[in-house]
């Protein structure tokens, strides 16, 4: 399994031409082992459609519900080691807490995180692919 940062998700969901095909290539050959999404994600894409950031094709609800069961998308739940993983990163790590998340969920399941976030790319204690 590998972990979807949220922009990846929607870009993959949307065939976003931002993906690159090396991108799109990874996103295919995991799809049979799972492409991990954590439920912080669908309150980024909520919250990016209340402010206006972005625009879908459908309403939020009808999106959310096509992206989750989207080949090979598997919803991940904040649990309690999530929630304390992401309070304790190592390092210096920025302060914005969906991305704390996201990483302490690549942390605690031990997979990569793809990503194009150059403050996530630049931080050494999680594994990942662009």
């Amino acid at each position: 399994m590998i972990l979807l940062d949220t922009h990846i998700w929607i870009w993959w969901i949307d065939q976003n031409q931002r993906l690159t095909n090396h991108q799109r290539e990874i996103l295919q050959n995991h799809e049979s082992t799972g492409l991990g999404v954590n439920v912080i994600s669908c309150w980024e894409v909520a919250k990016l459609v209340e402010y206006g950031r972005l625009q879908l094709i459908c309403p939020v609800e009808e999106w959310m519900s096509s992206a989750l069961a989207y080949p090979g998308i598997q919803l991940i739940e904040l649990t309690p080691q999530i929630a304390i993983e992401s309070t304790k990163l190592p390092g210096n790590f920025h302060r914005d807490p969906a991305d704390q998340i996201i990483v302490a969920t690549a942390r605690v399941f031990d997979i990569p995180l793809m990503t194009v976030d150059g403050k996530i790319l630049n931080y050494l204690h999680v594994r990942t692919l662009t």
